[in-house]
C-alpha cells in the first residue's frame, strides 16, 4: 500500500524532484530525467538508461560515476517518452556517441527507438542494447522476447565502465551485449503492488501461495505454487537458473559468477540475507565462485512482496567491469577518484525540446480547432469516467496503469490545444500539438501511439481549409499504417489496432456514400465499439499481455476499449458542432 502521495498524476514528477534534491552532490534534474552532476570527458561515449517510475533505485538511482550518465524517467510504470529521452541525451552528449540501455518492454522499445531515430537525424551516433535477462518471460529460442529485470544492473554497469574508460561506441555496445548474453534472472512474488491512489493491488495472491515469474510492473506470474520456506525458495531459484547456463560458459565447476538477490519492495533485508545464505551454499556446492554479490533492493515494484535472483556468468573482461568502482545514490563499490575536469565543469547542461513555431491557420481552420478542443475535452471526460475499469482490464494481464496513462495524456493534449488556439492555430497544428503533448506526458506504448495518431491526423487536416470527411478518413488511414509500422501489431493481435483498423475502413467507405461527417463518424463509431468488445475473444500476441494470454481471454483489450470510448466521445461532439455542406464538401460549424 502506498500511503504518502498528493495527486497521483503528479507522483512521478514529485518523486523525481525530491530525489534530485536529496542527492545534489551526485545528480541533477533535467527535463525528462536526471543526469550525473559531473560531466563526461569531451569525445567519450555516454550511457543513457531509463524506464518507468516506481522501480527505485532503477532507474535514476543508477546515475552517477561508474554507472549511467543519465536516466530518462517515465511516469509510474510507463516508459519515458521519446522527447524525454532526447532531452536527457542532449544534456549529457559528449560528442563520442550515445549508448541506450533499457529493459525489453514494448513502450520502452518504441520510445527509445523513436528517440534514437531523432538523434541520428541530427548527426548523433546512437546505438541500443536491450536487456533480456528474465528467463520466465519467454523460452530460450525466443530470448529476444524476454523482459529485462534485475540483470539490467550488470548490463548498465559494464556499458558505463567501457564508456568511462574511453572505449569507442562499437566496443561499448559489444561489451554490453556480451553481458546481456551472460545474465539470467528469475523472480517470484507473494503479493502484488498498489499504485499511488489505487484502491487495491494490481494482483492478489492467496495466503500461502507464491507467483513464479512475475514482472516488475506487477504483471502476474506464469505459475502459482505453494509458498516455500526460505531454503526451498533458494533451491528453486538456483535450480531454474542453473538449468539454463549460457553457451559461452565452458565449465560450470570453477566458473565465477556475480550474484544479485533483489528485493522487490516489501521483502526486507533480513529475509534476503536468510535466502542468500542458502543460495551461497548451493552455488558453492556446484563449484562456482561468487564474486562481489549484491543483496539489496536494485529494481523494485513499489510495495510488491517478492524477490528475484540474478546470475551473471563472468569472464576476465566482464569481471573487471563488475568489480569496477561506482558511486551513485543507490549503488556504491570501491572508491571513485574524481578528476579535475569532472569537478570543475558543472555548468547548466544543454537541453533540447522539439518546439514548433505555430503559424496562424485560416479563419475556417481556426474554427475547426475549437471543435478539436471540445472533442478532446469530451474524450477526457469519457476516459476519466472509466479510468478505474481501464486499469482493472489492464491489470488482468498487464501492469494496471492504462487508465492513469490515458488520463494523463488527454489532460496534456487538452492543455496543449488550448495554448495552440491562443496562438491562432488551425486544426492541423492543434492536433499535432495535442499529439506531441500526449506522447510526452503519458509516455509508454499508448502515449507514443496516440501521439502518432494525432500527428498523422493533423498533417492530413492541415491549417488552410475546413476539414472534410475525405481529409479525416485519409488522416485516420495514415495514422493506422503508422501505428502498425511502429508498434508492429497486426489485426487480431488484441491491441488498439483491432479497433482502429475497422474504424478506418468504415470511415473511408463512407467517403464514397455521400454521408455527412456526423453520419459517417457515427456509423464507424458503432463498428469501433463492437470491435473493442470482440477483442475479449482474442489472444494477445504482442506487448506485456503476451506471456499471460490465458488470463486475457474473456476480457477486452484495454487499449481497444479506450480507443472506442474516445471515438464515441468525439463522435458526439462532431454531431453537436458540425453539419455537412453538400456544395462545399466541407465541415462547417
Amino acid at each position: 500500500m502506498i500511503y504518502l502521495f498528493n495527486d497521483p498524476a503528479q507522483f512521478a514528477d514529485e518523486l523525481a524532484e525530491g530525489y534530485a534534491a536529496a542527492h545534489r552532490d551526485k545528480i541533477r534534474r533535467v527535463d525528462g530525467g536526471v543526469i550525473r552532476r559531473h560531466k563526461a570527458k569531451p569525445g567519450q561515449v555516454v550511457v543513457i538508461i531509463g524506464g518507468g517510475s516506481g522501480h527505485y533505485p532503477a532507474f535514476g538511482g543508477f546515475v552517477g560515476q561508474g554507472l549511467a550518465h543519465g536516466a530518462a524517467l517515465g511516469n509510474v510504470f510507463a516508459a519515458p517518452s521519446a522527447q524525454q529521452i532526447c532531452n536527457v541525451a542532449h544534456a549529457v552528449d559528449a560528442g563520442g556517441g550515445i549508448l541506450f540501455c533499457y529493459a525489453n518492454y514494448a513502450g520502452d522499445v518504441l520510445n527509445f527507438t523513436q528517440a534514437q531515430e531523432r538523434l541520428r537525424a541530427r548527426g548523433i551516433d546512437v546505438r541500443s542494447v536491450v536487456v533480456t535477462d528474465d528467463i520466465a518471460s519467454a523460452p530460450l529460442h525466443e530470448h529476444y522476447k524476454r523482459r529485462g529485470i534485475a540483470g539490467t544492473l550488470a548490463v548498465f554497469k559494464a556499458a558505463a565502465v567501457a564508456a568511462d574508460a574511453g572505449k569507442p561506441l562499437d566496443e561499448a555496445v559489444r561489451i554490453a551485449t556480451a553481458v546481456n548474453d551472460r545474465v539470467r534472472s528469475l523472480g517470484v512474488a507473494f503479493f502484488g503492488c498498489t499504485l499511488p491512489g489505487a484502491a487495491k493491488p494490481l494482483f492478489e495472491v492467496a495466503p500461502g501461495i507464491m507467483e513464479v515469474g512475475m514482472g516488475i510492473h506487477g504483471e502476474p506470474g506464469l505459475d502459482r505454487i505453494k509458498a516455500p520456506s526460505a531454503d526451498e525458495l533458494a533451491e528453486m531459484l538456483v535450480g531454474k537458473l542453473l538449468a539454463e547456463i549460457p553457451v559461452t560458459v565452458n565449465n560450470v565447476s570453477g566458473a565465477r559468477v556475480g550474484v544479485i538477490l533483489n528485493g522487490l519492495g516489501a521483502v526486507k533485508y533480513e529475509e534476503l540475507f536468510v535466502v542468500y545464505r542458502k543460495i551461497e551454499q548451493l552455488l558453492t556446492a556446484r563449484g562456482l565462485t561468487i564474486v562481489a554479490p549484491v543483496v539489496d533492493e536494485m529494481i523494485t515494484s513499489f510495495d510488491m512482496a517478492g524477490v528475484s535472483l540474478t546470475l551473471f556468468w563472468l569472464n576476465d573482461e566482464l569481471e573487471q567491469s563488475w568489480l569496477a568502482a561506482a558511486d551513485t545514490p543507490a549503488f556504491h563499490r570501491g572508491v571513485i577518484v574524481y578528476d579535475n575536469f569532472a569537478m570543475n565543469h558543472d555548468a547548466e547542461p544543454k537541453e533540447s525540446r522539439d518546439n514548433h513555431l505555430i503559424k496562424p491557420g485560416s479563419a475556417q481552420s481556426q474554427g475547426a480547432a475549437t471543435i478539436v478542443l471540445a472533442a478532446l475535452k469530451a474524450a477526457l471526460e469519457a476516459i476519466e469516467a472509466q479510468q478505474d475499469e481501464l486499469g482493472r482490464l489492464d491489470a488482468i494481464a498487464g501492469d494496471g496503469d492504462h487508465g492513469i496513462g490515458m488520463q494523463r495524456g488527454l489532460t496534456a493534449a487538452v492543455e496543449a490545444v488550448g495554448t495552440a488556439i491562443a496562438a491562432q492555430a488551425g486544426a492541423g497544428a492543434a492536433l499535432i500539438a495535442a499529439g506531441d503533448a500526449w506522447s510526452d506526458r503519458a509516455g509508454g506504448t499508448s502515449g507514443m501511439l496516440w501521439g502518432v495518431i494525432l500527428r498523422n491526423l493533423g498533417n492530413a487536416v492541415g491549417d488552410e481549409s475546413k476539414p472534410d470527411t475525405a481529409m479525416i478518413a485519409t488522416g485516420v488511414a495514415t495514422a493506422l499504417q503508422a501505428v502498425i509500422d511502429l508498434g508492429k501489431a497486426q489485426l487480431n493481435d488484441k491491441t488498439l489496432v483491432d479497433v482502429l483498423h475497422p474504424f478506418s475502413i468504415a470511415l473511408m467507405k463512407s467517403t464514397t456514400q455521400g454521408l455527412s461527417m456526423a453520419e459517417a463518424w457515427t456509423a464507424a463509431a458503432e463498428i469501433a465499439g463492437q470491435s473493442a468488445e470482440a477483442t475479449k475473444n482474442l489472444i494477445p500476441k504482442i506487448g506485456r499481455a503476451r506471456p499471460h494470454a490465458d488470463k486475457s481471454i474473456g476480457n477486452p483489450d484495454p487499449g481497444a476499449v479506450s480507443m472506442a470510448l474516445i471515438i464515441d466521445a468525439v463522435g458526439k461532439i462532431i454531431g453537436k458542432h458540425c453539419f455537412f455542406d453538400a456544395r462545399s464538401q466541407d465541415l462547417t460549424e
